[in-house]
């Protein structure tokens, strides 16, 4: 898939704070079409709901969220035959290698630890999307 500024990015942080700086970040590399969820169930939803209108083609999540966290969103949107092609960005603040590790065992494509600058996440996005 190629890398374009309109592509459709869901990103999913259960900290509206943290949500607001990735949009900046991915608005400062030339990304504006944006949709945001506050928790894991709440992203699942937005991306089944994208196929209505222009589905997410890139997914950014936070490993920590509630109700469904980072690897369970992860797990499901693989599993799921309409969603599991859409590369898929952990962010996450655990240095723990367990995690890291789980979540490439469940088809991440690349993973951030916190914390993290806009050249990290530009680097990851264009490695995810073979620009690097």
């Amino acid at each position: 898939m190629a890398l374009k500024a309109s592509m459709k990015i869901l990103l999913a942080d259960a900290v509206p704070g943290n949500r607001q700086i990735l949009r900046k970040m991915l608005s400062d590399i030339g990304f504006k079409n944006v949709i945001e969820a506050g928790d894991g169930e709440q992203a699942f939803a937005k991306i089944e709901e994208s196929f209505n209108d222009k589905p997410v083609e890139f997914i950014i999540s936070e490993y920590n969220l509630d109700k469904l966290n980072g690897l369970d969103l992860l797990k499901k949107v693989k599993a799921t035959e309409s969603t599991k092609k859409i590369p898929f960005l952990m962010i996450t603040g655990e240095a723990d290698q367990q995690v890291i590790v789980l979540a490439v065992k469940s088809g991440v494509s690349n993973v951030i630890v916190r914390p993290f600058s806009a050249n990290t996440i530009t680097e990851k996005i264009s490695k995810i999307f073979g620009q690097g």
